[in-house]
């Protein structure tokens, strides 16, 4: 047959590749006694599940390796004009009702011929990896993403860009998220909407709404209602949150997305979206692109990558917000204040560094983002030129709203003296304090671990503020 069949046996790898309409390959099987071989259903050698014990031997593991399976697999996949070739029992009842019609459809074959040579692929993968392990002293990873599609571009307009989905994730994933209106997803809006994603998972089973421009959460709040929420989140940076990202825990109603009246975003995702609300986006812009996710835990991925040039960097990911909790200083952290002051650590856990996060209770039990200091090269700048200076800005707006009888500064003092500052890591020396006790705030959360750590405690309780050292770090880079 051409070389089609050298080292196997004529009989079965010839009734596979012989192909049907070539004459020479006819002849050969008529004259060998060749019976052609239509379907090839192959379960492989269990190697993948014998490896996951961890007191399976090597020798067990060696003799689950299958060599006859993947050479059928591969030669019916090779020949899939007229074999179809099966490896996934589901595929078996959808087969069989084709068959009962009459025949496989070629589209049929086609698909299962590249599930045939994928499910080799991730076979030999296995083994390679495993072997490289045991034998080699040598960690191998291998990774598969599929369904890759272009984008319009990059990151910047003059870049290239393409994207690829994991298969096999049940947890919620902007990959599987269904797009009801608007533009294709470009590069920045996969990046933003998965930082926006991670922000309001931590606050999944809660009516909350973040708000995210360049990765960061310009603004993050629960509330009683939706509208709440996202009123509360969105004036946490009025000014960044145009163009921003918005993710929501609950369906929005009509109301809810009336609010964006006038207001640019550039994409919105939720569970769900009334009727009228979706109609109300949809007219509100030919562009905006709106995603449908549900928020249902599922397995947890564990891992995160990170692609530098020539390597890549592969971590678990960032679970849970404190080890400890522990007051370290004189001025005791009020129990009523914990809840809080959790909040701003899933929001400053989710900012890049160096970053902290002074967070209020705009109304007892809800919580929002009053100002962030986000990626700056120190800790001081991002609480006295960021932070602090936003929430002062962002108070005085409210003063003019409400109208309290009170003089601003007084306002201002007395939200910002009830309000919980997180740091996503230690600080190196006792100016953050000085600096965060001028601007009126009094409750502090940080993970501590500073070889200054006494001195740092020392000026806190000069100061008169209350701080709380968790133990764990929440670097974001």
């Amino acid at each position: 047959m051409e070389g089609r069949v050298k080292t196997l046996h004529p009989k079965i790898h010839g009734g596979i590749l012989a192909v049907r309409d070539n004459p020479l390959h006819v002849k050969e099987a008529k004259n060998q006694g060749i019976e052609y071989i239509d379907i090839v259903a192959v379960n492989l050698y269990p190697f993948e599940r014998m490896i996951e014990d961890k007191n399976a031997t090597l020798d067990e593991a060696i003799e689950n390796i299958d060599i006859g399976g993947p050479a059928l697999v591969r030669a019916a996949a090779k020949n899939y004009s007229h074999v179809a070739v099966i490896t996934d029992p589901l595929d078996y009842l959808p087969v069989i009702r084709e068959l009962e019609k009459g025949e496989i459809d070629l589209k049929t074959k086609e698909r299962l011929a590249v599930k045939a040579f994928r499910r080799v692929a991730d076979y030999d993968c296995a083994i390679d990896k495993y072997l490289s392990e045991r034998l080699a002293n040598e960690d191998i990873l291998r990774l598969l993403f599929v369904e890759g599609r272009t984008l319009r571009y990059g990151e910047n307009w003059h870049q290239t860009a393409k994207f690829y989905k994991e298969p096999g994730v049940t947890e919620p994933s902007i990959a599987d998220a269904k797009q009801l209106h608007g533009k294709a997803l470009s590069y920045n809006n996969y990046v933003d909407a998965e930082s926006a994603l991670n922000i309001i998972l931590e606050y999944r089973n809660d009516i909350a709404a973040a708000v995210v421009k360049h990765t960061n959460p310009c603004g993050f709040a629960t509330g009683k209602t939706m509208i709440d929420a996202l009123s509360r989140a969105w004036d946490g940076d009025p000014v960044s949150s145009f163009g921003s990202i918005i993710c929501l825990t609950r369906k929005p109603e009509l109301a809810t997305m009336e609010f964006l009246k006038g207001r640019f975003v550039e994409l919105i995702i939720a569970p769900g979206f009334d009727d009228d609300a979706l109609n109300f986006l949809k007219n509100k812009s030919k562009d905006i692109r709106i995603l449908e996710l549900a928020l249902d835990n599922g397995e947890p991925i564990p891992n995160t990558y990170h692609y530098i040039s020539g390597g890549l960097l592969v971590q678990s990911r960032n679970r849970g917000l404190y080890e400890k909790w522990d007051v370290v200083t004189k001025a005791a952290f009020p129990v009523e204040k914990r809840k809080l002051a959790e909040f701003a650590l899933a929001a400053c856990k989710h900012t890049k560094s160096n970053a902290v996060v002074i967070a209020r209770e705009y109304e007892l039990g809800f919580f929002q983002i009053l100002a962030i200091g986000a990626g700056q090269p120190n800790r001081v700048d991002a609480i006295r030129k960021l932070a602090a200076t936003k929430a002062v800005d962002n108070l005085k707006l409210l003063y003019k709203l409400e109208k309290p009888g009170i003089s601003e500064d007084e306002f201002i003092r007395n939200i910002i003296s009830e309000c919980v500052m997180a740091s996503d890591a230690f600080f190196p020396f006792d100016d953050s304090i000085v600096f965060s006790a001028e601007s009126h705030i009094r409750y502090i959360v940080s993970p501590g671990g500073s070889i200054r750590d006494k001195e740092v405690i020392a000026t806190a309780d000069r100061l008169g503020i209350s701080l709380v050292f968790t133990g764990m770090r929440h670097f974001l880079h």
